[in-house]
């Protein structure tokens, strides 16, 4: 059989992007399974959530938004490191940066090989990229929880960090007056997930349950269609949860025999496929996330740093 091309690297058609009003002052803009980004009024200013992968793409993003608004970007929120979320960051001119203290320290530790890996897996996101000036380095950064006065009535927004999930650093944006969850990557809604810097244990109990926990009533995970309802929301969480126990389940059982990589991603691509492998992005990212989660198992409690090469050498090996 012919070997699948590279990641999402022939997938470079033009994907519909569609603008969301979630509640008064609260946006989402989803595109056919690309990542989502979002944006919420405060009395006097705009706090966007991601920074999509290039200023030129943000910008494009920017000028949706300002048919709703024209206030200033005060805060610009990262939910985690990874160069498609963060390196349009220059396109918003916002006062603060805010992230967890664990992404600064992976864009300083890895940012440039990620920002080399994404981009060459991804290369339809990465709209002239030659526009992006460099690194995105966050000037606010928190461990546990930061919550910003969006004044006036417009309530509070909690960003808190539920545990280590898809990255060690991701955090959530929770807007309680509105119940409405920004969740990035820890939830998809209806999309493949991407694990390859994961701590899968950790994202499939502890940090998913606290997710949940917040009972909210809409969702915007980081790709795939908005969540509206408890019950819509309640699912999303529950297939990102039944993904990553899969995953644990079919690598576990290959790990603990003496198996090899190959048959691991074999046989979890055969478990995972009936129900998700029309989702988007899933033939991309399984090689990745069985590498990662084999490691895991293995003793390698952090995630070995991907590199343009090591992306390569990994799908070579897998994605035949």
């Amino acid at each position: 059989m012919a070997q699948k091309t590279f990641a999402s690297s022939a997938d470079l058609g033009e994907k519909e992007q569609t603008l969301e009003v979630l509640a008064d002052g609260v946006y989402a803009l989803t595109a056919d399974g690309d990542p989502n980004v979002g944006a919420v009024e405060g009395e006097d200013f705009l706090v966007c959530f991601e920074a999509m992968a290039t200023p030129v793409a943000a910008r494009d993003w920017l000028a949706k938004l300002r048919e709703h608004t024209d206030k200033p970007v005060r805060y610009l929120v990262l939910s985690h490191y990874h160069a498609v979320r963060v390196l349009g960051a220059s396109a918003f001119g916002a006062d603060v940066i805010v992230a967890h203290e664990n992404t600064r320290a992976l864009v300083a530790e890895r940012g440039k090989q990620d920002w080399e890996s994404e981009f060459g897996r991804m290369p339809r996101l990465a709209k002239q990229a030659d526009s992006v000036p460099g690194l995105t380095w966050p000037t606010a950064t928190f461990s546990d929880r930061m919550t910003i006065d969006l004044g006036g009535d417009r309530g509070d927004l909690v960003l808190q960090y539920c545990g280590r999930g898809h990255t060690e650093g991701d955090i959530v944006g929770w807007l309680p007056k509105q119940k409405t969850l920004f969740a990035g990557d820890l939830v998809e809604a209806k999309a493949a997930l991407y694990t390859g810097d994961a701590f899968h244990h950790d994202w499939a109990s502890g940090t998913l349950d606290r997710v949940r926990s917040f009972g909210a009533e809409a969702l915007v995970g980081g790709r795939g269609a908005v969540s509206r309802g408890q019950a819509e929301v309640n699912e999303a969480i529950e297939q990102t949860r039944h993904f990553l126990r899969v995953m644990i389940d079919e690598v576990g059982a290959v790990h603990a025999r003496g198996g090899t990589l190959k048959e691991a991603f074999d046989r979890t691509h055969a478990a995972l496929y009936d129900r998700y492998g029309a989702w988007p992005i899933f033939e991309h990212c399984l090689p990745f996330d069985v590498s990662r989660l084999w490691d895991e198992l293995s003793g390698i409690e952090r995630p070995v740093i991907w590199t343009a090469e090591r992306d390569r050498e990994v799908w070579a090996r897998l994605q035949d």
